[in-house]
């Protein structure tokens, strides 16, 4: 649609000027089109919006989504684990940039239409797996990047044990009814780097799989 081409351009000159993004990660966004994630009727998917979508979940904006993938710094060796799948929007960006995702997601609709829209971009590198991701993933660990669409109030150690040397993780950390800080952790042999990046409202992740949704 021509407006969704201008909202995109607006999107990309705003990320690269204040985000600093550029690269692999800016191509991608090209190559994704975000009306495909976002719910019917939405007349700019780019814009400085969240949008609901079902099982009570939401789906961040564009630019926060872009800044998420961003923090990660993804190259094209590295195996990254999503928890939070949603719209697939995030999932799909992920999947250009990196060899592998595992994705992981509560509600098996979100998953299902997720895994849908994402493989319709002819991405085949995605692992859908439907939990509540609240401990990781182990089985597939150890993960050289990960990503956490929730907020806690500290870091779980599970997380920490399925990091791979080196590795990063990017998650909302602070209280659950309220704003909360993205912070990225990046793994320095027995210790943590902590780098605050931008101010969020995530909610804490919710235990358990969807039994009925």
């Amino acid at each position: 649609m021509p407006g969704d081409r201008e909202g995109l351009a607006a999107l990309l000159m705003r990320v690269r000027s204040e985000d600093f993004v550029a690269g692999r990660l800016m191509e991608a966004v090209e190559a994704i089109p975000r009306r495909l994630f976002v719910p019917d009727g939405v007349p700019d998917p780019y814009g400085e919006h969240s949008f609901p979508l079902p099982c009570g979940q939401t789906m961040p904006s564009a630019r926060t989504a872009v800044r998420l993938a961003a923090a990660l710094r993804i190259q094209p060796e590295h195996r990254v684990l999503e928890i939070g799948t949603g719209s697939g929007y995030v999932t799909a960006l992920l999947a250009r940039l990196a060899v592998q995702v595992v994705t992981l997601e509560r509600y098996r609709t979100l998953s299902t239409a997720a895994s849908e829209r994402v493989r319709s971009c002819s991405l085949g590198n995605v692992t859908f797996v439907q939990d509540d991701g609240r401990a990781g993933y182990a089985e597939a660990a150890p993960f050289d990047r990960i990503v956490v669409h929730g907020s806690f109030e500290e870091l779980p150690k599970a997380f920490v044990e399925q990091m791979a040397s080196g590795a990063m993780l990017v998650a909302a950390i602070g209280a659950g009814d309220g704003v909360q800080q993205i912070v990225r952790h990046q793994k320095q042999g027995s210790r943590f780097e902590l780098t605050p990046l931008f101010p969020v409202r995530f909610k804490p992740l919710d235990a358990g799989k969807a039994s009925v949704l």
